[in-house]
């Protein structure tokens, strides 16, 4: 079977693929061919060493991926030969509010101890998987666990209305996600890009208010604009860092921020008495429960949305795959086939 691992080091150029013995499941293990993944910043940290640089090498990397389950042990009730399932990204959060013990990275597929899913086959526990929806290919699957359900809960949290009005920074996978999940609302989109393409494309998705950054700086003006001086209802902050002050000065008072992302840095400085006049809600998040994956899927099934995969690579071309997200070229997400 196909396995692409980091080998003696760190760099997207040191991404190899071998070949590797096709494993057998033990009775509490489920044996997927995995037919495809998806990639997500976090893969990027993880290749170039900067989320743990102590990683033991070799590892295969990449957190998220779907296929079919090919082999089920004879005490795996839950899943059975055929069936269309994708990974868990936090297997132990079943349900409920996070605990460190069921979100510990430890538990966490392609962050370092548990093997990430960039193999042609691999070994599951039972709370590893969940199934799709059944009108999605593998590849639209696999974009779900970490960008389809962050961008879910981004919304859920701010608790998003009908008619209310979402500011969304950038074109990525969670952007994108959550512009698909606010339509279903009929929530009014204002969208953040430096590329009028990108901004096209979400306008083709329902995207009511486009914002090229680069050509206006002060982008916060137009959501008051838009939005007849009141700001956003609710910010999903993808960015991060210099941009969180930025979002809190484009909030309604007694809005909500879902910081879900670190594009630009760890560190962030807040205006304090902006943060209290404003009377906002920041909440930083991770992804979700498996409960809370299973009810995006529903809504996925029910409104019958197809997530935007960009571009589509081969295993042997993950090296590319992987430039192609450090350059940012991107519109929703990045898949390899297996």
């Amino acid at each position: 079977m196909k396995v692409i691992q980091l080998r003696d080091s760190f760099g997207i150029d040191r991404l190899q693929l071998i070949e590797q013995s096709i494993p057998i499941p033990g009775p509490r293990e489920v044996l997927v061919r995995l037919e495809a993944v998806s990639l997500n910043y976090v893969d990027l940290l993880v290749v170039r060493g900067q989320l743990n640089p102590n990683l033991p090498l070799p590892y295969i990397p990449v957190c998220d991926g779907a296929g079919v389950v090919e082999q089920v042990g004879n005490e795996i009730t839950a899943f059975k030969v055929g069936d269309r399932v994708v990974t868990t990204f936090i297997p132990d959060w079943l349900n409920g509010k996070p605990t460190a013990s069921a979100t510990s990275y430890e538990t966490r597929p392609g962050l370092g101890i548990v093997a990430g899913q960039l193999s042609e086959y691999k070994l599951f526990q039972a709370n590893q998987l969940t199934h799709y929806p059944t009108h999605l290919s593998a590849a639209e699957a696999s974009t779900l666990p970490i960008a389809g359900l962050t961008a879910w809960n981004a919304l859920q949290h701010g608790k998003l209305q009908p008619g209310a009005t979402v500011l969304l920074h950038g074109t990525g996978g969670v952007s994108i996600f959550a512009l698909q999940f606010a339509k279903t609302l009929s929530a009014t989109v204002i969208i953040t890009s430096s590329s009028d393409e990108k901004l096209k494309r979400a306008q083709q998705l329902g995207a009511d208010v486009l914002i090229n950054y680069k050509t206006t700086p002060v982008w916060e003006t137009v959501v008051h604009q838009a939005t007849e001086g009141q700001g956003a209802d609710v910010v999903v902050e993808t960015v991060g860092g210099r941009n969180l002050q930025r979002s809190l000065n484009a909030l309604r008072m007694g809005g909500h921020i879902s910081i879900v992302g670190l594009l630009n840095g760890f560190e962030a400085t807040l205006n304090t008495l902006t943060l209290l006049h404003q009377q906002a809600t920041i909440r930083g998040m991770e992804v979700g429960s498996t409960a809370d994956f299973e009810a995006m899927n529903r809504a996925i099934a029910t409104h019958h949305i197809h997530p935007v995969v960009d571009k589509t690579f081969t295993a042997e071309q993950t090296q590319q795959a992987f430039e192609y997200l450090e350059q940012g070229l991107h519109f929703g997400k990045i898949v390899i086939t297996l």
